[in-house]
């Protein structure tokens, strides 16, 4: 039930779609069949509203619920690269195993040895103790204007090839990327890494879904008169 949760606040966190059965049963890797019978239980416990056939949204308490399985997620894939030595593209599936295995003891004696972080190795916002979540004013790549200069903030971690093709290319979070217009008709994002705009080398084209991947915030361009 709490991975299902997990699951549903995931996909309505950094997306305004609606979250559907198929949607949720693509994401947890899962039969429709065994979604909907999992919804029909967190319905009965009153840990989310679903209309059949229609959206699915988490009430107060299942939010609740949620959000400490998520921010139990991403303590741990913050102390898995930190502490541990794991790359970022490893975390999720050992966090997935512990998340369940460890007390909220363990969790906040973590959290205060991390130096209390408020975002994991790829970007998403830890909840705090009581259940606060800040998520960043960001935009997906994708959607960025060019030419600008702009900040990962974020990167999903769905794909776990598509992380070491960001992290061999420098695309990682709090990266600067300068957005360049890509090849007309190419449906290609061609972003230069790295505080230097007119560096030789450094440029990549990314397509439609790597690009829909990473969050970037814009930043106000130096003016070379200034400097």
């Amino acid at each position: 039930m709490q991975n299902y949760l997990k699951v549903i606040w995931g996909l309505q966190e950094w997306s305004d779609a609606p979250v559907s059965n198929s949607a949720i049963a693509e994401s947890a890797g899962v039969r429709l069949s065994t979604v909907s019978d999992a919804l029909r239980k967190l319905s009965d416990l009153e840990l989310i509203g679903h209309v059949r056939y229609g959206t699915v949204t988490l009430t107060d308490l299942g939010r609740g619920h949620a959000v400490a399985m998520i921010r139990r997620h991403r303590l741990l894939e913050t102390f898995l690269v930190r502490h541990l030595e794991y790359e970022w593209d490893e975390v999720h599936d050992e966090a997935d195993r512990l998340e369940h295995a460890v007390s909220d003891e363990f969790i906040d004696r973590m959290d205060r040895v991390l130096g209390y972080p408020t975002r994991d190795p790829h970007g998403d916002p830890i909840p705090s103790a009581t259940g606060a979540v800040h998520r960043p004013d960001a935009m997906q790549l994708l959607a960025a204007p060019a030419p600008s200069r702009a900040r990962v903030e974020r990167i999903s971690d769905a794909d776990n090839g598509m992380l070491q093709f960001f992290a061999a290319r420098g695309v990682v979070v709090d990266a600067v990327l300068h957005v360049l217009p890509g090849e007309p008709y190419s449906e290609t994002v061609t972003v230069r890494v790295g505080d230097d705009a007119t560096a030789a080398g450094g440029s990549v084209s990314l397509g439609p879904s790597a690009a829909a991947a990473v969050w970037v915030s814009l930043e106000a361009t130096p003016d070379p008169s200034r400097t």
